[in-house]
């Protein structure tokens, strides 16, 4: 299924719902059938997703360099999107409505 974030101080966001589901729960929200980020929340809500952005980098960062160490012979293979590039829309529309004052609302 997919679930579409709306604000007025960006573009429509759309994603999964598995994706979706993650993303609220780093920031402590829930997804239900109708929600909202209001301007207020925004703040913590744009730190606790760039820390876990963080986080996810550093963990890829270890594995890579551990994977890398056990095998000389490594090719290098295209890497897992990971958690900053699926975050990317969703954290710049939430930066945009931080800016702008503005909420973000899905299922309406």
């Amino acid at each position: 299924m997919l679930i579409t974030f709306k604000s007025t101080a960006a573009p429509e966001v759309i994603m999964l719902d598995n994706l979706a589901q993650y993303l609220l729960g780093i920031i402590g929200k829930h997804l239900g059938e109708r929600g909202v980020i209001t301007h207020g929340e925004l703040p913590v809500a744009i730190e606790k997703l760039e820390a876990a952005i963080l986080v996810d980098k550093d963990a890829e960062a270890h594995h890579d360099a551990l994977h890398h160490r056990e095998d000389p012979n490594h090719h290098h293979h295209e890497m897992p999107v990971g958690l900053a590039q699926r975050a990317f829309p969703f954290l710049d529309m939430m930066r945009a409505s931080l800016r702008d004052k503005a909420d973000i609302l899905w299922g309406v």
